[in-house]
């Protein structure tokens, strides 16, 4: 039975994983210009660091956007909760988008300390792409960063 399924994911696997990377770098290009968001984090990006690495390295850029929002905690908290389609959770690569605040999340409970040693910081969000039409994901991430 769990054979079965893997061979049936492994099937859409290719058609799923181009829908996310193509999802993402739009994504990552609206959100790099958009005035309430201070930094975005995608190697499919010109301005990233890794850009050249990762344009000789991949294929696709990946399925994960972080982006630190031009607010602190709560307005981090009040962006994720307006949110209608990703679910919130720390996990990623699936068919559903995923989106998380590592500060109140993943990194609970460390030190602000260890947080920042790790480039954590209070506004960051890390939004996992899934297969939702790219105009649902647009739409609903900014009406979610006017509700802030």
């Amino acid at each position: 039975d769990a054979a079965y399924m893997i061979i049936r994911g492994l099937k859409t696997m290719a058609l799923r994983v181009e829908t996310q990377n193509r999802t993402s770098l739009r994504i990552a290009r609206l959100l790099e210009n958009h005035p309430k968001i201070e930094h975005v984090y995608y190697p499919g990006l010109k301005s990233s660091p890794w850009h050249h690495i990762a344009e000789s390295q991949m294929t696709g850029f990946g399925g994960v956007v972080s982006f630190e929002v031009a607010s602190d905690l709560q307005g981090v908290m009040r962006f994720i909760d307006a949110l209608e389609i990703p679910f919130i959770a720390t996990s990623l690569g699936g068919c559903e988008s995923l989106v998380q605040q590592p500060a109140v999340m993943s990194f609970w409970g460390q030190s602000d300390e260890e947080k920042a040693k790790n480039g954590i910081k209070d506004n960051l969000v890390r939004f996992s792409f899934g297969i939702e039409k790219f105009e649902d994901l647009r739409d609903d991430i900014l009406q979610a960063l006017e509700k802030m």
